[in-house]
């Protein structure tokens, strides 16, 4: 069997890693990945040995690949096709009508979601990923939420395939920092918020949930870590807000995993996810989670003692956790609400299992 991976290319969060993982956890003899631009995905992919092949765009309009992409497909035998994100998705639509093969696609955001604040090209591209699902062959969604979201847009849940994320825990992970290692002391209460600076993760809850927290426990430090669009509105917000002296913009690394460890918990406040793997590094790590109520956060914190599930915008609820989890800091107890999660995520989320799941889906298509 030869599956053909596709994407833009141009990822650098969770789809990203969601597709090296998967490929780095499968025969790279059956699997190719397939890009569009030459970005980090290309870079990553090639040094761990994926097969890779770049399809290079004049623009992300340009459909003149089309043909190179029938022609590749052709002269490798490709079985099964697999498309992960808006543009890949929107060039599988279209091959399906240059070539017959299985195609299927995988769901990693809420299409309403993955172009805000956009403008009109936003929504050009949002209703055309739309348009592109009626004509996969199968589809998985990576949380219930998004598998009845596709149901209630008229996609029949025969087609669909519930698979939620994984990462690999038995991984050797780099040495961590130390706090003093990045200027901070061990008394800090610190909050590792790993997002993409965009609107549709909600920084701004976070930051006001924080203004509130620090007048009564300024060691509070919020670690922002990504970059994005939203860098220098969120600068001016903390400028505003007094909180210079508690948030700190990382921008973007590539040693997340080496920060994670001197986290007290790991935040998320977005507005839309899948099943967010930045909750699953921090587990792997130790961390409970506050996380918004998206995606399928419900089945990694089933229930408080594994972290806390916030409405979305709603700071004062987020404000209660992070008290909360200062609380239980103080008493030695949070340690163990990030031990059972880690345990459970282990058990329930590991690559292993994502990687199994998917393959029966190949098989499935290909018989």
């Amino acid at each position: 069997m030869k599956v053909l991976h596709l994407n833009a290319g141009n990822e650098t969060g969770g789809g990203m890693f969601h597709i090296m993982s998967l490929l780095n956890q499968l025969n790279k003899e059956e699997f190719m990945l397939g890009l569009f631009e030459d970005g980090e995905l290309y870079q990553r992919a090639m040094s761990a040995g994926i097969q890779t092949k770049l399809f290079r765009q004049h623009s992300k309009y340009d459909l003149s690949i089309l043909k190179p992409l029938r022609d590749f497909i052709r002269l490798n035998n490709i079985d099964i096709i697999h498309t992960h994100g808006p543009r890949a998705n929107i060039y599988g639509a279209f091959l399906k009508r240059l070539i017959k093969r299985p195609w299927l696609l995988t769901v990693h955001s809420a299409p309403h979601h993955d172009f805000l604040g956009k403008g009109v090209k936003g929504k050009l591209f949002t209703d055309l990923n739309v348009w592109s699902f009626q004509y996969a062959d199968h589809i998985l969604a990576v949380s219930d939420r998004f598998k009845e979201d596709l149901i209630d847009r008229g996609i029949h849940s025969s087609k669909i395939t519930k698979i939620l994320n994984g990462i690999d825990f038995e991984k050797e992970l780099p040495v961590p920092f130390q706090r003093d290692d990045l200027g901070f002391e061990e008394e800090d209460f610190i909050i590792i918020m790993p997002a993409r600076l965009e609107p549709v993760k909600g920084h701004e809850f976070a930051l006001a949930a924080l203004s509130e927290v620090v007048s009564e426990f300024p060691h509070v430090k919020l670690l922002l870590v990504g970059d994005g669009s939203r860098r220098m509105d969120l600068e001016q917000f903390v400028l505003g807000k007094g909180l210079s002296k508690n948030v700190f913009f990382l921008g973007y690394r590539e040693d997340l995993e080496r920060i994670y460890p001197i986290g007290d918990v790991t935040l998320l406040t977005s507005f839309s996810e899948s099943f967010p793997l930045v909750l699953l590094e921090g587990a792997r790590s130790g961390l409970p989670a506050i996380t918004s109520d998206v995606g399928g956060v419900i089945e990694l914190i089933p229930d408080g003692s594994k972290g806390w599930i916030t409405d979305i915008g709603n700071v004062n609820q987020l404000k209660l956790a992070i008290c909360k989890a200062l609380e239980l800091k103080e008493s030695g107890e949070l340690t163990k609400i990030g031990s059972d999660l880690q345990k459970f995520a282990k058990n329930n989320f590991s690559i292993e299992i994502l990687a199994k799941n998917v393959y029966n889906v190949y098989l499935r298509m290909k018989n």
